[in-house]
């Protein structure tokens, strides 16, 4: 049943990333059916990958191929390799195109997103935080990979920007260039384990994806260097895909979101700015702004010190913007309303 031998055989449905919570969606009368994983989607096509390798799939007629994620589960009919349907997701990176109404998923069920960054001028606060918000709201565990660091100067100083970002966050220098690399990302690329990368062009993630697959792999992604005036890349990957780990995960990568519109995000931007979400139900008016009323516990806190002005502002921006590129759905009694 394997059509794509640049795909590795894969073993188990669990080593997949096959769990309860997909096996509980089968219907009774889809025990017949093969579970797949999507391992490629192209504009067409998609590719399956199943416990026996990877095929292309037959999809029924008007099938839009973008309403599927790498990382997807689907059940495929095993002679015909006819997709029957798409399983839940457990989780789901989406981003919204500028223009567009419906939210583009950019990856499924993944467990940890890897935002990388260089420690050069591509590093930036709050785009930083634009993918702490996706990674949030998505329910994906977020790390942020911090490359380039042997040639900066003040690395402490981009660790610590990077540390203060999100409570608990994980922040890791890696040089995606060396073995090393692999073994101190290990714990969240275990067996049965996805993870996807983000970040802007040039910062290393094919090179990463390259050195976590190991030699082995039979199509390794190209990979691009960065102008050294502002540390900007090209574009060397120009679709998603799902690579195998030499340690018997699961990689995405995706190609560069340098402009990463947030909407929808409510709930991942109300974690990402948990020091000030928790402070203003306290605030004397239910609808305080935070900028200027009386009673404004918010206020207060960037007043001794507690809280970053910097940090207010960004989170002020960020909402507004999610507010403006979340379209308006019907609310109580046929009410417009968007999610703040």
């Amino acid at each position: 049943m394997t059509d794509h031998p640049d795909l590795p055989p894969s073993g188990p449905l669990a080593s997949l990333g096959w769990l309860d919570f997909f096996a509980e969606q089968r219907e009774p009368h889809e025990t017949g059916l093969v579970p797949m994983r999507i391992a490629m989607v192209h504009r067409s096509r998609l590719t399956g990958l199943s416990e026996a390798g990877s095929v292309e799939l037959t999809l029924p007629v008007h099938t839009n191929t973008a309403d599927f994620a790498v990382g997807d589960w689907v059940l495929i009919h095993p002679r015909t390799r006819m997709l029957h349907r798409r399983l839940n997701r457990r989780t789901v990176l989406e981003r919204r195109l500028e223009g567009s109404r419906a939210l583009q998923p950019v990856a499924a069920n993944v467990d940890t997103l890897f935002i990388v960054t260089s420690c050069n001028a591509d590093f930036n606060q709050a785009r930083l935080e634009r993918y702490l918000a996706l990674a949030n709201q998505g329910g994906a565990n977020p790390v942020i990979l911090l490359t380039k660091a042997d040639m900066a100067t003040d690395f402490d100083v981009y660790r610590r920007q990077a540390v203060e970002l999100q409570r608990g966050l994980d922040v890791v220098s890696v040089n995606p260039r060396l073995p090393a690399a692999a073994r101190t990302l290990a714990s969240w690329c275990g067996v049965g384990q996805t993870v996807a990368l983000v970040g802007s062009s040039g910062v290393g993630k094919s090179t990463l994806v390259n050195t976590l697959a190991g030699p082995g792999q039979a199509l390794p992604q190209e990979t691009g260097g960065i102008r050294e005036h502002d540390a900007k890349g090209r574009h060397t990957t120009t679709s998603r895909s799902l690579h195998a780990i030499a340690g018997g995960g699961w990689v995405i990568d995706t190609p560069g979101m340098r402009t990463l519109h947030v909407s929808d995000a409510g709930e991942g931007i109300a974690t990402l700015f948990a020091e000030i979400t928790e402070l203003a139900p306290s605030c004397r008016f239910r609808d305080c702004t935070h900028a200027h009323e009386p009673g404004c516990v918010v206020q207060a806190a960037v007043a001794d010190g507690r809280l970053n002005p910097e940090r207010l502002i960004r989170w002020r921006k960020l909402l507004d913007e999610n507010h403006d590129n979340t379209p308006a759905s019907a609310g109580p009694r046929g009410r417009r309303s968007v999610g703040r």
